[in-house]
């Protein structure tokens, strides 16, 4: 049986991809410091999942106080260490910079020195789209400069991507980063537009639309992305980034047309101007992702987005018209 650290696991992408790995059978410590920055009872709702399976052992820790979190790890023998915990949100960074120091940086510092110390021997870490800023060159790819982040958020990642280049170099710890593009799907962060969305569109509640509507996500569904990740778990790479996307850009206008239609009503429409940090378009390439991970994605945004309502609807108690 294989045993993983998995940190973040009462978040989205964390919880989705420890309850599927225990599922396989393996052994998971979850991390998470089960923070307020959006609703503690989604993240315990999660927790409370995992915590059904006799294979999970789950730690509140922040993994930004390094002594506490190196003692835990160090109770436990394991073959590597996905690295989900992070503070989210590109328009919350610009409000609260300090955070994203605190958790983003000096947490995944911690973590890559607790992997160096205790030889664990790979790392397979979150990294984000964000990285690619306001590149104009689409599909965006793994090659192309990324050295000028148009939000702190951004920043954050793109500096975690160096140092894990370092701690490779110098300890010889395997490091995959993956690059999320706009993750959605069941038990989703209440943050992110899918969420929002439905949520005023069921409440007769106006939705902000901005850069007049005219603007496009790569939406990824949380499935494709929990198999991209064991994807990376399953190989060793010295140092690679890889981007998880789904490679099929969705106009935002598109987008709420398919949330009204698996809502069952329409949207009362608020434009706004581009927010500050925000871009106007995400594609990801995926040549190198699919050659070298073996990876794609499955999973349309009909068929996703419709999954989401579905969970919504039966989570919030929704009541069906």
């Amino acid at each position: 049986m294989k045993k993983v650290i998995v940190t973040g696991t009462a978040g989205f992408i964390g919880f989705h991809l420890a309850n599927k790995l225990l599922k396989q059978g393996y052994e998971i410590v979850g991390i998470d410091n089960l923070n307020d920055y959006y609703d503690v009872n989604l993240k315990e709702a999660r927790n409370k999942i995992l915590k059904e399976h006799k294979n999970y052992n789950f730690k509140k820790i922040d993994i930004s106080e390094y002594d506490k979190l190196f003692s835990e790890c160090s109770n436990h023998k394991v073959d590597m260490i996905v690295h989900l915990a992070a503070q989210a949100g590109v328009r919350h960074s610009i409000e609260n910079p300090h955070v994203y120091g605190k958790y983003n940086l000096n947490g995944t510092l911690n973590i890559f020195e607790v992997a160096r110390h205790q030889k664990i021997p790979k790392i397979v870490y979150a990294s984000s789209s964000s990285v690619y800023g306001g590149n104009t060159i689409v599909p965006f790819s793994e090659s192309h400069n990324v050295d000028k982040p148009v939000s702190l958020y951004a920043a954050t990642k793109k500096a975690n991507e160096l140092k894990a280049h370092a701690y490779s170099h110098l300890y010889g710890i395997n490091m995959t980063g993956l690059r999320f593009f706009t993750v959605y799907g069941p038990y989703g962060r209440p943050d992110m537009a899918a969420y929002m969305f439905v949520k005023n569109i069921l409440e007769d509640k106006p939705i902000k639309i901005f850069n007049q509507g005219d603007m496009e996500r790569d939406f990824t569904y949380v499935d494709d992305i929990v198999n991209g990740i064991i994807s990376a778990m399953d190989k060793d790479f010295k140092y690679e980034i890889f981007n998880l996307g789904n490679s099929n850009p969705e106009k935002l206008m598109d987008f709420v047309g398919i949330l009204e239609k698996h809502c069952g009503k329409k949207a009362i429409k608020e434009f706004h101007p581009m927010q500050a940090g925000d871009v106007k378009k995400t594609h990801a390439c995926l040549k190198k992702t699919k050659e070298m991970l073996g990876w794609e994605p499955t999973t349309n945004i009909d068929e996703g987005l419709k999954n989401f309502i579905e969970w919504y609807k039966e989570y919030h108690n929704v009541k069906k018209r």
